[in-house]
């Protein structure tokens, strides 16, 4: 993929250049990571939005780190806070997961130890990472625990996960991800389990913290809607693969991808109250068995014979990249 567009590697905190992360199964070979390319500065919103299957889960946990047999990741460069992530050991990126990068994982039953009192979790959190006493730990617990809307802190501290709500569990997961500072949070689709009001708050207090501490963040989701009052930057995978990315503003008013122009038409507005919504035809193909060329052919209203190649990422105004032959503003 052309890396033009990339800034200078000493301005990002994150660089990702041809991240792959296959599985190899007795069925063949899984792509379901292709060649993806990302770039985050320091307090930067960046929201990966597609579909389910479209890769956006494995993204995240492969910077992490944490893709299990029979998964296997390379990339052509992996650097973050100028560090090359192919290099450590596993030692140095278990030192590395929940200091500097986070991850808010979407069931808060993956985050959270079901025999464990929320205090005893979030005091070792801090601990493993920063040589503080217990009381300055749990002073740090309850202050997090405040910012992402908790009521009764104290309280919940002394309680065991089950006795909470999914809601409440979720937001506990947040704020163990906040605890550290860290200087990069992956947040897989952390919202989808909680209210309305909840939800606003949260988002409300991730940007704040972003902006406040140079935090940069990777908003996985499937929800363009609630993404694009949050990220400075969309990416939109499908199939594994990047097929447009830029500014949030300019992908909203002006996406060239027939992908995205689904997406967006799919979510409901003022406008389309009482109507049916529009639904992209047929589903996301399975990824042992991709159509030639681009993937989304199969599914797409502007394809042609030329869709049987493969399009590359390029450069269709200043900062918007998009990936497709036929590529344009929906009229």
């Amino acid at each position: 993929m052309n890396t033009a567009h990339t800034p200078a590697s000493s301005d990002l905190l994150l660089d990702v250049q041809g991240l792959k992360t296959w599985f190899h199964t007795r069925d063949g070979i899984v792509k379901a990571v292709d060649g993806v390319t990302l770039q985050l500065r320091q307090g930067e919103i960046l929201g990966l939005v597609g579909e389910s299957g479209s890769g956006k889960s494995i993204t995240g946990f492969s910077l992490l780190n944490l893709v299990d047999e029979p998964g296997r990741m390379q990339a052509d460069r992996l650097f973050f806070n100028g560090h090359d992530l192919q290099k450590l050991s596993a030692q140095e990126y278990r030192n590395l997961r929940g200091r500097d990068m986070a991850m808010i994982f979407q069931d808060p039953s993956t985050t959270l130890n079901p025999v464990l009192r929320i205090d005893t979790q979030m005091i070792e959190a801090v601990r493993a990472h920063n040589k503080v006493s217990r009381k300055a730990a749990r002073a740090r617990a309850l202050d997090v625990l405040k910012k992402v809307g908790i009521p009764s802190p104290e309280e919940r501290l002394l309680v065991y996960p089950h006795h909470l709500s999914g809601g409440m569990r979720q937001r506990i997961a947040i704020a163990i991800a906040l605890l550290n500072a860290p200087k990069l949070i992956i947040a897989d689709e952390p919202t989808t389990a909680l209210d309305v009001t909840i939800q606003g708050q949260i988002l409300y207090e991730v940007q704040k913290l972003c902006r406040e501490t140079g935090t940069a963040l990777i908003w996985i989701t499937h929800d363009l809607a609630i993404v694009s009052g949050l990220a400075d930057r969309l990416a939109v995978m499908y199939a594994g693969r990047i097929v447009e990315t830029a500014a949030t503003s300019q992908i909203i008013a002006a996406a060239q991808h027939p992908y995205t122009h689904g997406l967006i038409a799919s979510i409901p507005s003022v406008q389309t109250r009482g109507q049916a919504l529009f639904q992209i035809p047929g589903s996301t193909p399975s990824l042992l068995n991709l159509p030639e060329g681009c993937p989304f052919r199969t599914r797409c209203y502007r394809a042609t014979v030329q869709c049987k190649n493969a399009p590359t990422l390029e450069e269709a105004e200043p900062g918007h990249w998009v990936s497709c032959w036929h590529q344009g503003v929906e009229t």
